[in-house]
């Protein structure tokens, strides 16, 4: 009887990015859903040696940091967001929708530095050399240490970076860069991981700081593989709205600093500039008391900054009444309608809202949600709440009011600010504890008033049925 003859291995396929196999090839990974990673896997059977090493290992004490100190960028407000300043050798993500102004920040930021006599080398792929041209003239960034140069390959811009030799790197964008010895075109996964995985590499062995602009998919994440961001020393978002000149730059990963540092700009006609007290665009100047509006403290980062939100209460004539947000977080705004609705007796079930903040703000964290409450109520009731006045704090189901962090730095803001009085959660929420008074405590020379709750917070404000009727009656005598 003949033997079979022993069967050839299976091939077997695996995702580059989180390493899932499979026994057939899928354009798409099952485990990660990158497309385009998954790629048939050789069996390994070969043992790596021991090889030379590049150098001897050193107690952590006796390695140098003299040329890791951080340096200015000339930026402040990208200082702030990297922990002091660019880090030599560090390599830097750049992501932001198109039109966002990425280019424009880095092209300032390349001039800032070529003004301190740093060498510094702008590639670009996205545009002609005589088109960053024209934008430097505009924005006053000609200077003779800034080279330029507009390349597509991964060969030529090593080459650039052989002859000039900068101290800061600036390839935008990472995804018009292809190498020609990968398969896949330029923007692929393959040719996107390999071509920063080259330049890392060179910003490491070189000591040169290197920012890599990065593109997002229409989800708003960084498109590419996610090795890209694992690859990189700095993950920065700048993000802005359309409609608005505000820009902010975020930290998303940071080897040197924090992670919850923001930078604010203004993206103008002549080019970007940092804008170090941001609150006042987003307070609307009224010339007297507006019913509808109340002034919020939000936490971006470590800064704190005031937004103005308003609110507009009005009949509806619909069985389905219209519930409406602009920059206000559509979840929080139904819970504190029905937290007013079942703990302050303010119906508004068939009543249209809208709501809104000043200058293209966005409110996510829940320190706003008694801001939004007393805007609703003093909309509601026609009543405009007390002038100078700001509240904070987050509100429960209950009606609750909760602590909110960084008390301290909102009430300080707040004080610079010429605000006269603030609505904070109490500390003492437990019955039998002290009863709320209108007169609270000073602080930096505000008026500070706690309230357990929602309605007694409201009713401080005058913005409570209870309190507009005895006001009514008071009127009427």
């Amino acid at each position: 009887m003949a033997k079979s003859a022993p069967r050839s291995p299976r091939p077997s396929y695996r995702c580059a990015e989180c390493g899932w196999e499979t026994a057939k090839w899928v354009g798409r990974c099952g485990e990660c859903q990158a497309w385009g990673s998954v790629a048939e896997a050789g069996a390994v059977t070969a043992r790596t040696a021991a090889g030379p090493v590049t150098s001897p290992a050193v107690p952590i004490a006796q390695v140098s940091v003299d040329d890791s100190v951080a340096r200015v960028s000339g930026v402040p407000e990208l200082d702030r967001v990297l922990g002091g300043g660019v880090v030599p050798g560090a390599a830097i993500l750049l992501a932001g929708e198109p039109g966002v102004g990425k280019s424009t920040l880095l092209l300032e930021v390349a001039a800032r530095s070529a003004a301190t006599r740093q060498r510094v080398l702008y590639v670009t792929g996205e545009e002609s050399a005589s088109q960053v041209r024209l934008r430097a003239d505009r924005t006053g960034g000609v200077f003779d240490e800034l080279f330029l140069a507009a390349e597509t390959d991964l060969g030529a811009v090593l080459t650039h970076i052989e002859e000039v030799r900068p101290t800061l790197l600036v390839v935008d964008s990472v995804q018009t860069i292809g190498a020609s010895d990968i398969d896949g075109v330029p923007g692929g996964v393959t040719q996107v991981k390999e071509v920063a995985a080259a330049l890392v590499r060179v910003a490491k062995t070189r000591n040169i700081a290197t920012v890599l602009v990065g593109h997002v998919t229409k989800d708003g994440g960084i498109a590419g593989p996610r090795v890209l961001e694992h690859l990189v020393d700095v993950v920065l978002h700048f993000e802005g709205d359309r409609n608005s000149r505000f820009r902010m730059l975020r930290a998303v990963k940071n080897r040197f600093g924090p992670v919850d540092e923001v930078g604010c700009f203004d993206l103008g006609p002549d080019g970007i500039s940092a804008v170090e007290d941001p609150t006042g665009l987003f307070l609307e100047q009224h010339h007297g008391r507006v019913s509808g509006t109340c002034v919020a403290v939000a936490m971006e980062g470590r800064r704190p900054m005031l937004a103005e939100v308003q609110a507009l209460v009005t009949l509806s004539g619909s069985e389905r009444p219209r519930r409406t947000t602009s920059g206000i977080d559509n979840s929080r705004l139904a819970m504190v309608l029905a937290v007013l609705h079942q703990h302050c007796k303010i119906r508004l079930h068939n009543h249209d809202v809208f709501t809104s903040t000043v200058g293209g703000a966005r409110l996510t964290e829940p320190a706003s949600d008694l801001a939004v409450a007393v805007a609703l109520a003093s909309s509601h009731f026609v009543s405009p709440a007390p002038q100078g006045v700001v509240a904070m704090g987050e509100i429960g189901l209950a009606g609750e009011l909760r602590r909110v962090r960084d008390m301290p730095q909102r009430l300080a803001e707040a004080a610079r600010l010429g605000f006269s009085m603030a609505v904070v959660p109490s500390e003492h929420t437990l019955p039998g504890g002290p009863r709320p008074s209108s007169e609270g405590r000073m602080v930096d020379g505000m008026r500070v008033v706690e309230a357990p709750d929602v309605h007694t917070a409201l009713r401080l404000l005058h913005l409570s049925e209870r309190t507009k009727h005895a006001l009514e009656v008071v009127e009427d005598h």
